[in-house]
């Protein structure tokens, strides 16, 4: 009998200008959880796609084998007839669809054409069970947050007896909590003997579930390792992903903050878009120095995104309050453009959806927000247009075949560089930036950090809101810890700490 569930024979995938994937050979024991890992455009979420039907059987080269017969997948719905399932990082549930029907959506059981929606309410609870999520099956998708819609994800790929889960960046978008419950859900799964299949940057995640790794680089295979029977360590991952040492996950820092203070705000609140008596901020009161980088941390839903994209032209809420002073002068933005006009720039935690248009290319991204600086009566020189975005290519190693390629078609971490090239375009004094690395690889993380070095080397200022602690601590001068819409309080760099930060998130105290 095969002991391997999948197998992939030397799959080649062309795009248009672009070899995402290069004879790349890959195998899963049945029953295992196996960890792909490799930089952002390694080919990764490229090679689940073809594996699970997202890329039709003619559209590359080589064989892909399901329990050792070789497939001919047309669409998704067909891998589904073999009990595998895909999800992916953008999530593909219906928001105004409730949590049961979006458990059965498009395999929905019928009697002579009659569907029996009980029985769909009392099979979706046990499912429900099953993944740890304790909320009522009528609950509207749009109403959770991403953590408990990642269940549900993974709920209906249960409902249809999975063999094979794949899982793309399944806690990227989730705090260290949901992230780890998420984790102790796939060992769960695995015990029931379903094979699962994880790509993730997360190093420290790949070391607590994997059994065993196979890392991509380039498009080709790099290596697989068994991790029950070799000694993995996060260092020898990094090195096969980036072809490379990095014994320094951040750069060096030299900061010169000035003792001014270029930024100011005071007893901020920021009230919900749809429920205006809702305070989502309250009373927050912070200060940026010229010259710094200064980090927000906390839980999900602390209001540290909130208050970001309020101060910036007032991009969210309902309505706002307080006062907020630029280089000690009172500022009222009322759009965007107002503070983008007064030297800020922002970086959305969301690319995809607020700080790309896909369908654009990349030159046409990088302009977006500049394109009074690039005309001339009110005519946009092509030509200035295009020298910027090749000079962003070269200086941000951003990876493309031209600055014509449609963004769309770009990894996660080269998407991130074309929206911190839009904003860089600007040449704000002050550059805010929402989670700048998630969802991308360790080496794209170092050139993202050292883009935030520079900048901060100019004497302009950072302001970084991330989620992922030891990113603050590594990076920032000072630390803001938010939680429940409320700055808890600072630490500055020295005395920083996971515990400190997680300490001052819960009680507002230090220790």
């Amino acid at each position: 009998m095969n002991e391997y569930i999948l197998e992939v024979k030397n799959l080649t995938k062309i795009f248009p200008g672009v070899k995402a994937l290069d004879s790349v050979n890959f195998k899963i024991k049945k029953g295992e959880i196996h960890c792909l890992c490799g930089e952002n455009g390694a080919g990764k979420s490229t090679l689940m796609n073809v594996v699970s039907g997202v890329y039709p059987h003619d559209s590359y080269e080589g064989k892909v084998f399901l329990h050792g017969k070789e497939t001919n997948y047309k669409t998704v719905k067909d891998s589904e007839q073999d009990n595998l399932a895909i999800i992916h990082q953008e999530l593909a549930l219906s928001p105004y669809l409730s949590i049961y029907e979006n458990i059965f959506l498009g395999h929905i059981k019928s009697k002579t054409g009659i569907i029996n929606w009980k029985q769909l309410i009392i099979d979706s609870k046990k499912l429900l069970k099953k993944v740890g999520l304790n909320e009522n099956p009528e609950t509207i998708v749009s109403k959770m947050g991403v953590g408990k819609q990642q269940l549900v994800e993974i709920a209906r790929a249960l409902s249809k007896n999975v063999e094979l889960l794949i899982l793309d960046e399944p806690t990227s978008s989730l705090n260290d909590v949901e992230s780890e419950q998420l984790l102790q859900l796939i060992l769960e799964l695995k015990k029931e003997g379903i094979t699962c299949i994880m790509i993730s940057h997360k190093l420290n995640e790949v070391m607590e579930v994997a059994d065993s790794i196979t890392i991509l680089r380039d498009g080709q295979t790099i290596c697989s390792y068994d991790c029950h029977n070799e000694n993995i360590t996060e260092e020898i991952i990094i090195q096969g992903m980036v072809g490379r040492d990095m014994t320094h996950r951040y750069p060096e820092q030299d900061h010169k903050v000035s003792s001014d203070t270029i930024m100011e705000v005071k007893n901020w609140s920021v009230y919900h878009p749809e429920y205006p008596d809702l305070a989502v901020v309250k009373n927050a009161s912070f200060n940026l120095k010229k010259g710094e980088i200064l980090a927000f941390c906390g839980p999900m839903g602390a209001g540290r995104t909130e208050l970001m994209m309020s101060i910036f032209g007032k991009a969210y809420g309902s309505h706002c309050s307080g006062e907020l002073y630029i280089k000690g002068e009172k500022r009222e933005y009322h759009t965007p453009k107002d503070a983008i006009t007064d030297g800020l720039g922002y970086v959305s935690e969301d690319r995809k959806e607020l700080g790309l248009i896909l369908i654009q290319s990349v030159r046409q991204n990088i302009s977006n927000s500049s394109l009074k600086k690039l005309s001339k009566l009110g005519v946009i020189d092509k030509h200035k247009e295009l020298e910027e975005a090749n000079n962003f290519k070269k200086s941000l190693n951003i990876k493309t075949p031209t600055v014509e390629q449609t963004v769309k078609n770009l990894s996660g971490g080269n998407q991130q560089k074309v929206v911190l090239s839009r904003c860089l375009l600007a040449e704000p004094e002050i550059f805010i930036v929402d989670e700048p690395t998630r969802g991308i690889d360790v080496g794209a993380k170092y050139e993202i950090y050292c883009i935030l070095e520079d900048l901060v080397k100019q004497g302009k200022s950072v302001i970084m809101v991330t989620s992922e602690m030891p990113e603050a601590i590594g990076m920032a001068d000072r630390i803001y810890v938010m939680n429940e819409g409320k700055i808890k309080g600072q630490l500055l760099k020295g005395d920083a700490t996971q515990e400190k930060i997680m300490t001052m998130a819960l009680t507002g105290k230090k220790e």
